[in-house]
């Protein structure tokens, strides 16, 4: 019997004969300033608001291996909030069973990301799903994915943001103050040089 993959409580679940769904995280960018008061010399301007984070699920049929390969791309494009090369890789043998762990990798143009999947119980409205949970080695941070969590966290004031030199994407550590810090600039305003950190998480970056 095939299984598939799903959503629950702090796990994810698999179908075992086909893929589930996907989750998406809320924006929450803070305002606790940064003290030192330069003023950044990137800029970012408004940029795609509605990028496609969701590539076509596998066939309803497709081996369970690369079920679990279509969820962690989205996961990885999940992290990253910006279109972007994505690819994952799972062993060709995985069989979910309860506290079964595997290790898969994806990658975001070219930056590797590697993923500890432990599956739990079947899903409890149906055995042909299977709980999981994927915890990934490290975040990513895009400039287009900060552009997007700032312009849709202050529609309608902000001009632009001034940045430090945010790469295209980077990994960073999940859940920590990164290198990298912003400024909003707000419509009619001038910089003031007051920056809140980057950090990457698994929902995308958050800046505060």
């Amino acid at each position: 019997m095939r299984m598939k993959i799903v959503a629950a409580v702090g796990f994810t679940c698999l179908l075992a004969t086909a893929c589930g769904g996907t989750e998406a995280g809320s924006d929450d960018a803070g305002t606790k300033p940064d003290p030192a008061r330069t003023v950044l010399p990137q800029r970012l301007d408004q940029p795609d608001m509605d990028p496609d984070l969701e590539p076509s699920a596998p066939a309803d049929d497709a081996p369970f291996t690369e079920q679990l390969e279509h969820e962690l791309i989205v996961g990885t494009l999940k992290m990253a909030q910006a279109e972007g090369r994505t690819t994952a890789q799972c062993p060709g043998d995985v069989k979910p069973a309860k506290g079964k762990k595997t290790t898969c990798t994806s990658t975001y143009e070219g930056l590797k990301i590697e993923w500890t999947v432990t599956f739990g119980d079947d899903a409890a409205w149906s055995s042909d799903y299977v709980q999981y949970d994927a915890k990934p080695s490290t975040g990513i941070i895009t400039r287009a994915g900060v552009a997007k969590l700032l312009f849709g966290n202050f529609e309608g004031s902000i001009d632009h943001a001034l940045c430090n030199d945010i790469p295209k994407a980077v990994l960073a550590p999940l859940n920590a103050k990164s290198t990298y810090a912003c400024e909003v600039v707000d419509k009619g305003e001038k910089p003031q040089g007051w920056t809140s950190a980057v950090h990457a998480t698994d929902a995308g970056p958050r800046v505060y």
